[in-house]
């Protein structure tokens, strides 16, 4: 299971704290539940974590469902999944952005699931019924093993399993517990033993780009990815499981209107647009509602 999961970060500065504010709607306290907006139904209250990119996504999520027609309430910046779960099952959040390989991690902690398709349908089998998860985007948030550009052209790397005639003489970057969480992985899955393991957490790369490590593990969607040139090496054994960018909703909350502006989305989000769309907001400090609002245009869905 990824390392990736609905948590705080200091990053969510960068937000301006305007996020934590509801746009439309009540702007009392952010635990209360939904208001009939008349005509078209319920609002529909979109939820977010406490960081930089689950506020981007959801900010997405709400413009989408404007566009179309919808009554939107933000509640962002709420906290961790511990908190937000509650809220989506009495209905106090309608829906929220989404990892679906950390969800099932949060719901069965020993379900060995990989890939989207069966984490999904692994996720269906736990979630109560008052919930449901609506389509994944290809987009992820996981981690990665991740090479320099020169690397990568001058050892024609594209996959993990293209390492397998290097690793040996290659130094692996991560967190401290990278090696104990995935040395054995690799080496059952790829057949990859590599010359040494070192600990480079947050700076990761930054040792790829400057060559102290030649293989790290980086999350996909971090920017560092696009202002190092770096490049991400496919994953074909799944050994880093699915997490796929997933709406989880009360099912009570959606009509078809506000399903299908959901799933248009998802439809369109990539890893590789939502690292650019990351950049913007995390290294650029550019209003994320502002970012959201740019890509939904560009995609048709705004």
């Amino acid at each position: 299971m990824s390392s990736r999961v609905i948590r705080s970060v200091t990053a969510a500065a960068v937000l301006l704290g305007a996020a934590a504010c509801s746009s439309s709607g009540s702007g009392g306290d952010p635990l209360a539940g939904p208001s009939a907006s008349g005509g078209s139904g319920k609002t529909v209250v979109v939820g977010s974590a406490n960081f930089p990119e689950n506020v981007l996504l959801a900010s997405i999520y709400s413009q989408a469902l404007k566009a179309k027609g919808v009554k939107v309430q933000e509640k962002f910046n709420i906290g961790s999944r511990e908190v937000l779960y509650g809220q989506l099952e009495s209905g106090s959040l309608t829906v929220l952005p989404e990892y679906n390989g950390a969800l099932l991690g949060y719901l069965d902690a020993k379900n060995t699931a990989s890939g989207t398709a069966a984490v999904n349908a692994a996720l269906q089998a736990k979630l109560p019924a008052s919930l449901e998860i609506l389509d994944s985007a290809a987009a992820e948030d996981k981690d990665s093993l991740t090479v320099s550009q020169d690397s990568a052209t001058k050892f024609n790397l594209k996959s993990i399993g293209d390492l397998s005639a290097k690793a040996a003489d290659f130094t692996i970057g991560g967190m401290p517990e990278f090696k104990s969480r995935r040395e054995q992985q690799f080496k059952d899955a790829y057949g990859l033993t590599f010359k040494e393991w070192k600990p480079t957490g947050d700076a990761t790369a930054d040792a790829l780009k400057g060559g102290t490590v030649q293989v790290g593990d980086v999350f996909t969607t971090d920017p560092k990815i696009l202002l190092l040139k770096l490049v991400t090496l496919t994953d074909p054994k799944n050994v880093f499981s699915s997490q796929n960018v997933t709406p989880l909703a009360n099912k009570a909350g959606l009509d078809a209107t506000a399903t299908g502006a959901l799933n248009a989305v998802s439809a369109k989000l990539d890893t590789a647009g939502l690292t650019a769309l990351m950049k913007r907001v995390s290294v650029d400090k550019e209003d994320p509602s502002a970012v959201a609002a740019d890509w939904l245009k560009t995609n048709g869905l705004g």
